[in-house]
This record gives structure tokens, sequence and C-alpha cells, in this order.
């Protein structure tokens, strides 16, 4: 079953970006390690599912979970999840498919089962563990740039941040990596925020306290809560069971990639 969870449409894309593997023993060389591909389609399989690595049925992806877990640990500290989204936002520029006149930008709350890095007590869960993902999207609700903070952190101290993460998008025209319009609610609604967007030629158009919600930002700014829609559709990023907050968000990236081959080929 590895194809169907790992289209060509994707291997194709992130074969160049894997690290080469180390030249096996000539005496002794041991077992012959799993391929790339099946490793690949082990990590979009518990993706997808949510189950532990140790649980990943190897009749369907062809080999064990914790040999999945550990090629995840390899490719993201290799860096290979930022480089093959920014290779697809570029692809979709290219194609003229990215709108980036237009961003919005918004944080989602999720459980955390494990402590660790990027983990606090959650506003909106009684003060359990938690922890938030934070996108900024452009008019089509394409992700342009994500990050994964603790559960107590405000939305607005990832607004700078996020727009610093967007790569410099190539493809029709000059290279690109700011909007011109931000879009966002009341909880960014602060003067040196704004400041900071007019500095960098970015016009604020953010929800201000106390207006009624006739303001019709809601019509611009709902393609965020789509791309919320789509990143939980992958289970495993409904709750952070991760206690390293760089394989959490490898997952994170990985999954923006999957929406950009989506909204690219309409095959996956």
């Amino acid at each position: 079953m590895t194809p169907d969870l790992v289209p060509d449409e994707l291997w194709e894309r992130i074969v160049p970006l894997l690290p080469k593997r180390p030249a096996r023993r000539k005496r002794h060389p041991g077992r012959l390690p799993a391929p790339d591909r099946v490793a690949l389609a082990g990590i979009i399989y518990v993706l997808r599912k949510a189950m532990a690595w140790r649980d990943v049925p190897s009749e369907v992806v062809g080999c064990s979970g914790v040999t999945a877990g550990r090629r995840l640990r390899d490719w993201t500290e290799a860096g290979v999840w930022p480089r093959l989204h920014e290779a697809l936002l570029t692809e979709l520029r290219a194609a003229s498919s990215l709108d980036m006149d237009d961003a919005a930008i918004d944080g989602s709350h999720i459980r955390a089962l494990e402590r660790g890095a990027h983990v606090g007590p959650s506003p909106v869960d009684r003060g359990r563990p938690g922890s938030k993902h934070h996108v900024i999207v452009d008019r089509l609700s394409t992700p342009l740039a994500v990050s994964l903070t603790g559960g107590n952190r405000h939305d607005v101290t990832q607004l700078i941040p996020l727009l610093n993460a967007i790569p410099r998008i190539r493809g029709r025209g000059r290279p690109r990596n700011r909007p011109k319009r931000l879009f966002a609610d009341r909880g960014y609604d602060y003067d040196n925020y704004r400041r900071m967007l007019r500095q960098r030629g970015i016009k604020p158009l953010i929800a201000r306290p106390g207006v009624v919600h006739g303001s019709g930002l809601g019509r611009t700014r709902w393609v965020v809560e789509r791309t919320f829609a789509w990143l939980h559709q992958f289970k495993r990023l409904r709750i952070r069971y991760e206690r390293r907050a760089d394989f959490h968000r490898g997952l994170l990236e990985l999954a923006c990639s999957i929406i950009c081959l989506r909204r690219l080929r309409r095959s996956f």
C-alpha cells in the first residue's frame, strides 16, 4: 500500500531533499535499512491515523513504526520539511495559484499529552497542558508559514515571527515574502504591532475590540479557519503526543506540504 500512502507527485519532490545515507560496512553490514519511501509511508500513516509508532502495522506500510519514527527524527534534524514546503510554494506561485496580496493569521489550541518544549497551561482547556498552532495563509487558504508555541502564549507574539518565516517565494515576477494586507481578529489589535506592519509596507486589517461583528472582516478571515480544518484532518495534529517540539512541528510542516500538493495537483 506504500504507493497509495506516498504518491509519485510527493515522492518526486521529496527525494532530492533527503540526506544521503552513510555507506554500509563491507564486513558485518547488518540488516538492510528500510527504503526511504517505505519509511515516509509510515510517517504519513501515523500523521493520518494518530496511532502510536509501535502500533503501526508493518504489513500495511512495509516497515515498523519505530523505523518510521527514527526516519522522522533524522529528516526533521536535516531540515527536510521546511525545504519541501518552500519548494511547493514556489511551484504554486509559478502556476499562478498563490495569491499573496491578502493574508490572514490566527492560532489554534491543541491538547498536549506529554511535557516538553512549547507546552503550557491552556486558557481554553481549564489550564491543562497544551500547545498552539499558529499559521499565516494566503487568500486561497494556502499555508505560507507555521509555528508552534505553548498553549499560554498570546497569538500576537507570533505575528512578526510568522511574517519573518515566510520564505522568499520565487515564481512569476520578483520573489515575494510578504503580503500587501493582513487580516486578523481582535487578539492582534495592538497599536505597536500595527505600526510594525505599516513599516513593512503591510496594511493591517485587524478587528477592533468593542466593535460589533458587522465589520465585514470575517468574509475574508475565514480562509485561515479553513486551513486549520484541513490541518486537523490529520489526526496526529489534533493532539500533541510528541515530547520533542521539533518532531511535532515537522509533522505540522509535512501536513502543510501535503495541502500545497493537493492544491497543485488535486490528486492527493
